[in-house]
């Protein structure tokens, strides 16, 4: 199975800057640093979805990256993303890693029962990406429902350079970050900033 890096891009293209395109900002994070990256973008039509794809898959190749990508699975990628209560892949159908969004202890426990390789665990702080979504976690209750599985865990929503390690001191294997990289000037520097905070505890 693919192990998983500590820093987990989550793509947006609804809040990449006016004028940039959401390939330049993967690449530019990439090149700070990412390897890995979860392509969401469920709502573009299918052949545009796969061209992505391929086009975020080619960024990733000549580093070793890790591409996801949200349900539904596209050809490609090393792995599918599935929410709250989506039925697991079949043995035939099933990629290399299995991911699930959690939000409490029920759903963490779910997700292990069901055989998924990583969770998300989110909201952890309040997030500009989806303000009034909640509410956060913190890190003694993200620490505490962590602490209750043996899957690694990410942590998302709100995870900023400033506050990256404190959600690995509290149990997470790493973070997962959406629009602070997607709105960033410069996402290399940001990705690189995110990658110094964490790098003392890994």
């Amino acid at each position: 199975m693919l192990t998983l890096p500590r820093l987990l891009l989550l793509t947006d293209r609804s809040q990449v800057r006016p004028g940039r395109r959401l390939v330049d900002v993967v690449a530019s994070a990439v090149h700070g640093g990412v390897r890995a990256i979860l392509l969401r973008e469920r709502d573009l039509p299918p052949p545009e979805r796969k061209q992505l794809a391929e086009e975020l898959r080619a960024t990733l190749d000549p580093v070793g990256g890790v591409l996801l990508a949200a349900r539904p699975m596209l050809t490609g990628a090393d792995g599918v993303h599935l929410p709250v209560g989506a039925s697991m892949p079949g043995d035939g159908d099933r990629p290399d890693l299995v991911g699930r969004s959690c939000h409490n202890a029920d759903e963490l426990a779910a997700a292990a029962a069901n055989g998924s390789d990583y969770v998300t665990l989110s909201p952890v702080a309040e997030s500009a990406s989806k303000p009034g979504y909640g509410p956060a976690l913190g890190a003694e209750r993200f620490g505490a429902l962590a602490g209750r599985t043996s899957i690694p865990v990410f942590a998302l929503g709100g995870v900023t350079a400033f506050n990256a390690a404190t959600w690995l001191r509290a149990g997470a294997h790493g973070v997962a970050v959406m629009g602070p990289m997607m709105r960033a000037d410069d996402p290399a520097d940001l990705a690189t900033a995110y990658l110094d905070a964490m790098g003392a505890l890994t």
